[in-house]
């Protein structure tokens, strides 16, 4: 099935950041912006990508028998790798753009994408930092979170710490209970603003790599379906891992980079 063209056009067409959404992203590390996509752009890529991830989903097991990252989402990686169309989303100029505009570099790679479909019932996704799990050498690194449907707050949107981007401690937890208790003593006793807002249709965020982040239950009988794509700098350079995650991610999305080079991989293109 072709993707129609003005459904193309729209991935394409340039969105206008203003000096003030880049010095809220400076500022906070997070901003959510409205109308990225149009209806029809979302609705179509909502049917082609839940399409994809009810074939390549493995879970069998009830959301209830789950650990807490289990009952999170269901998340699955690099989409664009098996799935042409998908391809042409997360390769989006538009997106790639506005990632490259709030980093305030020149271009962008493609880290990696990964659906997160949180069932009916589904639980909280844990405070986290997702940079614990990626071995780069910068903090030039920026998640858009694209909801394919209006998320309200039963659905269990993304929130956020405002500025905690800042805070070094919780930085070396992996994402389940421990990390969802820990981060949230430690943001209990600052100053940063704990940002809980639902998402219209089209409405997509962005968020660094070490901005503090989190999500409620899904509280609905529906799925809670994001797609989400991972940028990174144009010249981000391999550091040395320094926990487990992040060897795995090293073999696993930067294939054959090597430490204190250029990430350029055949899976890390250029999309700005």
């Amino acid at each position: 099935m072709a993707i129609p063209l003005s459904v193309r056009e729209w991935l394409n067409k340039p969105f206008e950041l203003s000096p003030e959404q880049i010095d809220f992203y400076q500022k906070n590390r997070f901003i959510k912006l409205r109308q990225v996509f149009n209806p029809e752009t979302i609705e179509y890529f909502n049917k082609v990508i839940s399409d994809r991830v009810a074939q390549m989903n493995t879970v069998k097991t009830k959301v209830d028998e789950r650990d807490t990252y289990g009952k999170a989402f269901l998340q699955l990686f690099n989409l664009w790798r098996e799935d042409e169309e998908v391809k042409q989303f997360v390769f989006s100029k538009r997106l790639a753009k506005i990632a490259a505009g709030l980093m305030q570099v020149d271009g962008v790679r493609l880290y990696h994408d990964q659906a997160l479909f949180k069932e009916g019932g589904g639980g909280i996704t844990p405070w986290h930092a997702d940079q614990y799990y990626w071995p780069l050498q910068t903090d030039k690194t920026v998640t858009a979170w694209i909801p394919l449907q209006a998320t309200p707050l039963e659905m269990g949107p993304l929130e956020f710490s405002a500025g905690s981007h800042q805070i070094v401690e919780g930085r070396e937890l992996e994402i389940g209970d421990e990390s969802e208790t820990l981060i949230q003593q430690r943001l209990r006793v600052t100053d940063f603003k704990h940002v809980i807002e639902a998402f219209d249709l089209g409405e997509v965020s962005f968020h660094s790599g070490w901005v503090f982040h989190r999500a409620g239950a899904n509280t609905t009988d529906k799925m809670r379906k994001v797609m989400t794509v991972i940028y990174m700098d144009r010249d981000m350079r391999l550091k040395q891992p320094e926990n487990k995650n992040q060897i795995n991610d090293w073999n696993t999305w930067c294939p054959g980079a090597i430490v204190g080079e250029v990430i350029n991989s055949p899976i890390n293109p250029v999309l700005y």
